[in-house]
């Protein structure tokens, strides 16, 4: 643990056993690697909350969020499909990790097998204030696409 790491407090569920805690890959890497505690085949266009084997008390303040490993997307087309995928401070369940096969064959997720990246992240709450008019900007109420195709900045 580094000076500025936070301790998230961590259970290991019986199907955790000869797995590894979530780590970093390396130095500068800001998610946390995370194994499956199953085996399971998705078909393609199918989805399955994949076992850890894990269960987290993350600190009040705090989220981790689950994200997509880039290799599996581009080599497999399996990904987290609520990207990223939100983990309370107060759920103490399972770690679970839904994963969708975006792929046109099955894919076998094996026991060990990294599946997806968490990453701690600190949580700031919103609180609304009403107003009935809201300030202009350059871009007003434009929508999707509102910001054009391949048009340059001038703020850049």
């Amino acid at each position: 643990m580094t000076d500025d790491s936070v301790p998230v407090m961590v259970k290991r569920l019986p199907s955790f056993e000869g797995l590894t805690l979530p780590g970093y890959a390396t130095e500068g890497a800001a998610g946390m690697d995370v194994q499956a505690a199953e085996d399971v085949t998705l078909a393609p266009g199918a989805r399955h909350a994949v076992a850890t084997g894990l269960a987290l008390a993350i600190p009040h303040g705090f989220e981790i969020q689950v994200r997509p490993r880039s290799g599996l997307a581009l080599r497999h087309g399996i990904t987290v499909p609520n990207t990223p995928g939100t983990i309370d401070s107060d759920y103490r369940g399972e770690l679970k990790v839904i994963l969708i096969n975006h792929g046109s064959e099955p894919f076998e997720v094996m026991r060990g097998d990294r599946i997806a990246q968490l990453v701690l992240a600190p949580v700031v709450r919103a609180s609304w204030l009403m107003l009935d008019e809201l300030d202009e900007t350059q871009r007003g109420a434009g929508g999707f696409g509102s910001t054009g195709v391949g048009v340059v900045s001038p703020f850049a």
